[in-house]
């Protein structure tokens, strides 16, 4: 992992060093919609009990905001180092135990709630306003919360959080690619597509990794 920051750390110092023009800086921020692909259930079977058939799974949607700066490399092309905090996470419904709780089954939620650091290295195409971009993305967890809630009749039994963190990968490594427009006076829009390519459990066991849709609107300076 830290052979990948070093070569993203060198790819964005050759790109300042061949750039044409000084480069430009910006700000951006959005929703997104975060999953796991693969066994992504089995992720949580340290922390919960299940029941045969009982859990139906959610895509959750959280937010990311950052900056980035972006160095032209020729009139069309440019290379878009940013950094960016996102609030990624997971839903669990159904027929589910919290270990250590008995009384936790029908009716129960199980929300992982994930803030990560994302470090994306994108190749940028404009074309007219209208842009293309794809890259490697580099991530860090910072921390994970499971928080769980059970209820019967409307009334809440349950509504505990607990750290999650030591259940997962620290590192995510992936790639990360979509299309924006940047209008004549600064602002721009993206949709873009994360696909982790690395298991997100911390024994690299179970094949469970990180997807994101992302919305974003932002600005150069």
């Amino acid at each position: 992992m830290k052979n990948k920051i070093l070569l993203i750390v060198a790819v964005l110092i050759s790109s300042v060093s061949f750039a044409q023009t000084t480069p430009s800086f910006g700000v951006k921020a959005g929703i997104l919609s975060s999953s796991m692909r693969g066994n992504a259930v089995d992720n949580f079977k340290n922390i919960l009990d299940f029941s045969k058939g009982g859990i139906t799974t959610k895509d959750y949607t959280g937010f990311f905001a950052g900056g980035y700066a972006t160095i032209p490399v020729t009139e069309n092309f440019s290379i878009e180092p940013g950094i960016y905090y996102s609030l990624k996470g997971y839903e669990l419904d159904g027929s589910l135990n919290l270990k250590g709780l008995d009384f936790l089954g029908a009716n129960a939620k199980a929300i992982l709630q994930s803030e990560y650091v994302d470090v994306p290295l994108l190749l940028k195409g404009n074309f007219g306003g209208f842009q293309i971009f794809a890259g490697p993305q580099i991530s860090y967890l910072a921390s994970a919360n499971l928080k769980t809630t059970a209820g019967v009749l409307g009334i809440n039994l349950l509504n505990k959080t607990m750290d999650a963190t030591s259940q997962f990968n620290r590192w995510d490594a992936g790639v990360t690619g979509g299309i924006g427009y940047q209008f004549s006076n600064g602002l721009n829009i993206s949709a873009s597509y994360d696909y982790g390519l690395s298991k997100v459990d911390a024994s690299r066991r179970v094949n469970a990794y990180n997807n994101a849709i992302k919305l974003g609107i932002g600005i150069n300076f």
